[in-house]
C-alpha cells in the first residue's frame, strides 16, 4: 500500500472513531449505530456514485462533513434564521479544524489540509469544482435520507414554506446534482415537493444548467 493510501486510510479511520462517539443513533440494518458515524458513511457512499474518480481531499472532506457536530448544540444558538446560521458557521469551522489536526496526525501537509477546510466550510461554492460536488452530495444525501426526518420536524411548516426550502437547496446545487435527486426512489410527497420546487425555480435552474 502506497504512503498517500496509508494516511488516507489512517485519517478515514480516525474520523470515525471521532464520529462514534455520537450518543444519538440510528437503527440500520436491525441495529443501533451512531448518528453521526452513519451520515459520515452515506457521504462517501454517495460520493462514490456521483463522483467516483474523487480527489484525496474531497473524499476527506466528504467523510468529515459533520465531523462531531454533536459537540456544538442547536439550542446554544438563538431561534430563527440568524441563529441557525450562526450555528452552521460555527459547526462548519469545527468540522474543518478537528479534520485538519487528524489530517496533520496521518502525515497531511499544509496545503492539503486548508484545501479540505476549505471544502467543508463551503467557500467558493459555484466557482469551485470539488466545492460544488461536496455541495450536492451533501443535498443529495439530505434528499434521499434526512427528508422524512426533516418534514416530521417541521411539521408545522405548510406546503408553500417547503417548496420555499426546497428550492432554496436547489438553487445551491448544480445540474449534475438535480439529476441525482430526481434519480431517487422517492416517496410521493417527497417527489410533489421537489417537482413543486423545481417548477417554481425553472429560470433560476435553467440559468445553472447554461453556466
Amino acid at each position: 500500500m502506497s504512503r498517500a493510501g496509508t494516511r488516507f486510510d489512517a485519517a478515514i479511520l480516525a474520523i470515525d472513531e471521532a464520529n462514534g462517539e455520537d450518543t444519538r443513533s440510528i437503527e440500520i440494518g436491525g441495529r443501533s449505530r451512531p448518528y453521526a458515524l452513519v451520515y459520515g458513511e452515506r457521504m462517501t457512499e454517495r460520493l462514490a456514485i456521483m463522483y467516483p474518480d474523487a480527489s484525496e481531499d474531497l473524499k476527506i472532506a466528504a467523510r468529515a462533513q459533520h465531523l462531531r457536530r454533536f459537540d456544538i448544540a442547536r439550542s446554544d444558538y438563538p431561534e430563527g434564521r440568524n441563529g441557525y446560521n450562526e450555528w452552521r458557521r460555527a459547526c462548519r469551522e469545527h468540522h474543518a479544524k478537528l479534520v485538519g489536526a487528524i489530517m496533520t496526525n496521518c502525515g497531511y501537509g499544509t496545503a492539503e489540509t486548508e484545501r479540505v477546510g476549505m471544502l467543508i466550510r463551503k467557500e467558493q461554492l459555484k466557482k469551485d469544482r470539488e466545492s460544488q460536488a461536496l455541495e450536492n452530495v451533501v443535498d443529495v444525501v439530505f434528499i434521499e435520507h434526512y427528508f422524512d426526518e426533516f418534514l416530521a420536524k417541521y411539521s408545522a411548516y405548510d406546503e408553500a414554506k417547503m417548496i420555499d426550502i426546497v428550492g432554496k437547496t436547489l438553487r445551491k446545487m448544480s445540474p449534475k446534482g438535480h439529476g441525482a435527486v430526481l434519480a431517487l426512489p422517492l416517496p410521493e410527497r417527497h417527489r410533489r415537493l421537489i417537482m413543486a420546487a423545481v417548477e417554481r425555480e425553472a429560470d433560476t435552474l435553467t440559468k445553472l444548467a447554461i453556466d
